[in-house]
């Protein structure tokens, strides 16, 4: 778990990254030393702009440590989310970040394994993938099977895809860290 002064590190790196990003300009954070910070953790660096997303991008995996991870993502987030056209100078007036800071997947055979607002889901059926983190559920007021329906068809697939025998479904947690927090 990331304390306060470590979760604040984390937000300013991101958005450092941002602004760095979109005035085309090369950023690499100071190194760090706090030992939760440079722990090699996937994680999701999350956009929002007047509360609706905005950008979305991370990693499961990381083989760097996480304060350079969550550089690298915010980037992604703000230019590389195809569902968004990158970010422009005027979009760094008002924009809000959240990062998810993930455990490590794990495969689970039997769905009433999730539990709603603790778990993300990881879902893969044959070349389609999907996740939705763990607020995301919390966010909409979903339950379970909404959860993992709406998985589905973020990968593109049926909506009840996750039943299948050959769908594979993960678990994961985050550590939430937002501006507000």
């Amino acid at each position: 778990m990331l304390n306060k002064k470590e979760s604040a590190a984390l937000l300013q790196i991101a958005r450092e990254a941002i602004c760095h990003c979109v005035h085309r300009k090369a950023y690499s954070p100071d190194p760090r030393e706090e030992k939760s910070l440079t722990q090699r953790s996937g994680c999701f660096v999350t956009i929002k702009q007047d509360g609706q997303l905005r950008g979305c991008i991370g990693n499961f995996k990381s083989h760097r440590p996480l304060y350079q991870e969550v550089a690298e993502m915010a980037a992604a987030s703000c230019a590389k989310d195809p569902r968004f056209h990158p970010m422009e100078e005027n979009d760094l007036n008002d924009f809000s970040l959240e990062i998810s800071v993930l455990s490590p997947l794990e495969k689970i055979d039997e769905p009433d394994l999730i539990k709603v607002g603790k778990h993300g889901i990881y879902l893969e059926k044959n070349f389609s993938r999907g996740v939705l983190l763990p607020q995301v559920a919390t966010e909409y007021s979903w339950n379970r099977e909404t959860f993992l329906q709406q998985t589905c068809l973020k990968a593109g697939l049926p909506a009840d895809a996750w039943q299948d025998p050959d769908a594979e479904i993960y678990i994961f947690s985050a550590q939430i860290i937002t501006e507000n927090s």
